[in-house]
């Protein structure tokens, strides 16, 4: 048995690619020659490899104060109430909330060293491996992946390949990204297996990113491509998926074999950890009625809003933790520690009303997430894999995409496939406003929410505890510590 060593450091600005440097220790099975490491043909070598770049996008997307956070709390699914000193952390998720950020904002160079680490990497293996053609192909998809999220979050963003040159990269447009995440999977995609991989990119998976591309190019680049978004939701509705039964096996501790979901993060609470919706969002009481292994951190909690707008009929309602809670052993919980004020007094009770974001939320108030299940005894990372794009989605994909081209009875029929798993009426016709809120119910949790109020021209408008934002929100800032880091960086407008 060999086991191969490689420390591999790609020299670019640090500004970009903090932590790119790794150092990769996995034993190979038998049968790798000396001639298999120096081409890098045996397939077992390969897929040692290409976990390296894997791992990068696993990281910190499930955690707290990244690229998901800021998503969620910037959007009307969700905020983390100011609870006297707990999470006042410098006014940062009352601004997020609130559409006040700061360029300063540590969770915007947190969201954008994750993505460029992971570019960052990518590159990395497609220097070190150029002739691999297989690798290759899958390592560029992936690297488009990452620009989705990049165009999506900041916009006008620097393209770092593996034939870049060193020095200071300056941004390129939207457009240029645009383009570069289209033909990266167009030159790519047929290269790309059918099977039905899940925690690594098929051909299907690469279908769904353009998807999502084409669904939002016209924010992007000012010329929509309907069409183009119903087509590629095609490709994929065609693969080897269907919906789930139960939508929440979809997000369970074991939901690997899901045939709904496309494209996964493997997480594992030993091995792969970095998925902390447990901690973020329970209450610190909870650790009681789960047997956490840790004590939660009682922050994330959805707004009474967006909660009250699913109808009690839909089990997509259970996604929430509302209502009485529990110890394991069925007692019910007390918080001691609630304030006096509070209306639910001790007794431990997730409310929908929250009564303010800041300075003095109760303990207790506000839904929280209960999408994911957590398991019992979980520690603070969780080993449900995260869906990154699941069938449900790009069959809304397809509803809207083929709505705003006038097919409207291909919409109805889309957009009431999904609503029959959830348990609720049949819609007998199908508005704008009914795919908005459509995709508000399916994708709750799954950082899809504030793209989509941008699509639908909603971001900006005011909802609790936050007024009319300007346009230019709809962009996160480039981060202030990449623009001090970098001078050939230029500032997103109106930052």
């Amino acid at each position: 048995m060999l086991k191969y060593i490689s420390k591999i450091c790609l020299v670019i600005p640090a500004v970009f690619l903090l932590g790119s440097c790794w150092e990769l220790d996995q034993e190979v099975l038998d049968g790798v020659t000396a001639e298999d490491i120096a081409n890098s043909t045996n397939p077992q070598l390969i897929d040692v490899l290409k976990a390296s770049a894997y791992s990068r996008i696993v990281g910190s997307w499930g955690g707290h104060n990244s690229i998901w956070s800021i998503h969620e709390v910037a959007s009307d699914e969700m905020a983390i109430p100011q609870k006297g000193a707990d999470w006042e952390d410098g006014g940062l998720w009352l601004r997020m909330h609130r559409h006040t950020w700061q360029p300063s904002d540590e969770a915007f160079n947190n969201s954008w060293n994750y993505c460029y680490t992971a570019v960052g990497e990518i590159n990395n293996l497609i220097i070190s491996y150029p002739d691999v053609v297989a690798l290759n192909a899958e390592l560029k998809v992936l690297r488009a992946l990452v620009y989705l999220w990049l165009i999506d979050s900041f916009g006008n963003v620097p393209i770092i390949t593996e034939a870049s040159s060193g020095g200071n990269p300056t941004n390129n447009s939207r457009q240029e990204v645009f383009n570069f995440i289209e033909s990266s999977i167009k030159e790519n995609i047929d290269l790309l297996p059918k099977a039905d991989t899940k925690t690594t990119l098929n051909y299907y998976s690469a279908q769904a990113i353009l998807a999502k591309l084409y669904l939002n190019a016209e924010i992007y680049t000012g010329t929509a491509k309907w069409a183009e978004a119903e087509a590629a939701a095609d490709e994929v509705i065609a693969g080897p998926y269907s919906l789930t039964t139960n939508f929440f096996s979809n997000f369970s501790t074991r939901n690997g074999g899901s045939t709904e979901n496309i494209l996964t993060l493997p997480y594992d609470q030993d091995n792969a950890g970095g998925f902390n919706l447990v901690q973020m969002t329970l209450h610190y009481l909870s650790q009681n009625t789960y047997n956490l292994q840790e004590q939660p951190w009682n922050g994330y909690a959805s707004l009474e809003e967006f909660y009250n707008s699913f109808d009690d009929s839909d089990i997509r309602k259970s996604s929430f933790l509302e209502g009485p809670q529990f110890a394991a052993d069925g007692s019910r919980l007390n918080d001691i520690s609630a304030e006096a004020n509070d209306p639910d007094g001790q007794p431990l009770t997730f409310t929908p009303e929250i009564n303010q974001l800041a300075p003095n939320a109760y303990r207790q108030a506000g839904v929280r997430v209960g999408k994911f299940e957590f398991a019992t005894g979980a520690a603070s990372s969780l080993s449900n894999d995260y869906p990154l794009f699941r069938l449900a989605d790009i069959i809304l994909v397809k509803a809207e995409a083929a709505f705003r081209q006038g097919k409207t009875a291909a919409a109805l029929t889309a957009v009431n496939q999904v609503r029959s798993r959830a348990g609720v009426a049949p819609l007998a016709a199908v508005t704008l406003d009914d795919l908005y809120n459509e995709r508000g119910f399916e994708m709750f949790a799954e950082a899809s929410r504030r793209t989509d109020q941008i699509r639908f021209g909603k971001f900006n408008q005011p909802w609790w505890e936050k007024g009319q934002s300007e346009p230019f929100r709809a962009l996160f800032p480039i981060p202030l510590q990449q623009i001090n880091a970098n001078p050939s960086l230029v500032q997103n407008p109106g930052y």
